[in-house]
């Protein structure tokens, strides 16, 4: 009798600055990674072929034939019909309107999925990390902007034609500062990496903040979640004063949303948490805690992310493996993303 062949999937994160493969086992243990830089300002095209390349190259290192890839599932940094696979809009990266899904498939001959990174990332702290054994997951992960993901039962939380859970842009402070989305006062605008570094280094300008104003000056470039947290560390008490504030809002919009999903978890993850998980875990659940309704105040745990840098491109693989095959190349079929 012969044996099962083994089976491979990928799960890959396309960020606006690098872009990673993970190959997976048929348990979801990781086997091989690559890393390369995205080149945003190349465009969807080239971009399309960079991400076939780095898969191509993780599944070469983790001596894998194309013929065992079983599956392909990729995270995005914005907002995307996941049924098609069609990326509506990624600024970052100068994507517009590009079916994701459908090209890979084309290249790669195997079932793609896709889906919004953070929806990923939530997915797989859900799966393989810091919220397994829960019911419900709501996932905010602080960065350059803020996004936001919400697992039920299993399921990815989204629309039926686009992604949602765009926590980044729930408004928090009416009169507050311009956010990118051309609004004011959404929880980006007040709570993010680049919130808070814009503030800092205006604070490091005035002479607040000498520790970080030695360490990195007052360019927004070297602002990073680590220089942030070892400004900190060294007793520049303003930076950790604009951190706290951040993760206060960070509470309030959880809390808003405990009212709303009732999450049994509530993870928080990206560069900035991974940098100082203790404080701005324990001041956005006490935030939280405050926000949410009597009812709901004790019925959720705050946690930090399990997986890191890793956590999209697990979800992503993990979110593949789970959905119904979709036709390889050449064969019949409509679907290429499920609900």
């Amino acid at each position: 009798m012969s044996e099962t062949p083994a089976r491979y999937w990928v799960g890959f994160d396309l960020g606006g600055t690098k872009m990673m493969a993970v190959v997976v086992d048929d348990a979801g243990k990781p086997i091989a990674r690559k890393r390369r830089k995205t080149k945003a300002q190349e465009g969807a095209e080239p971009g399309l072929d960079r991400v076939v390349r780095t898969i191509r190259e993780a599944l070469e290192e983790a001596h894998v034939d194309r013929s065992q890839l079983a599956g392909v599932g990729i995270g995005v940094p914005g907002p995307l019909d996941p049924e098609r696979g069609i990326v509506f809009d990624l600024p970052n990266l100068g994507w517009h309107n590009v079916p994701v899904a459908e090209a890979l498939r084309g290249e790669l001959g195997c079932p793609v999925v896709a889906a919004n990174d953070v929806d990923a990332g939530t997915y797989g702290e859900y799966v393989l990390g810091a919220a397994v054994g829960a019911r419900s997951v709501l996932g905010v992960f602080p960065g350059t902007g803020i996004g936001g993901g919400f697992v039920y039962d299993g399921q990815i939380f989204r629309g039926r034609h686009v992604s949602c859970m765009e926590i980044g842009h729930i408004r928090v402070l009416p009169d507050g500062p311009l956010c990118g989305c051309g609004r004011r006062g959404c929880l980006e605008a007040v709570a993010s990496r680049l919130a808070i570094a814009a503030q800092a280094a205006s604070a490091a300008y005035r002479g607040e903040a000498p520790r970080l104003l030695a360490a990195a000056g007052t360019s927004l470039e070297n602002l990073r979640s680590g220089t942030l947290a070892e400004a900190i560390g060294a007793g520049d008490r303003v930076v950790r004063d604009l951190v706290v504030n951040a993760a206060r809002w960070l509470g309030v919009a959880i809390g808003t949303l405990v009212n709303v999903l009732a999450p049994d978890v509530v993870v928080l993850g990206g560069g900035l948490v991974e940098a100082m998980p203790d404080l701005i875990v324990r001041e956005a659940e006490a935030a939280a805690r405050a926000q949410a309704m009597p009812a709901f105040s004790d019925t959720f745990r705050v946690v930090p992310a399990a997986l890191g840098d890793d956590a999209t491109a697990l979800g992503a693989a993990a979110w593949a493996r789970r959905a119904p095959a979709a036709p390889r190349r050449g064969e019949s079929g409509t679907s290429l993303v499920v609900d």
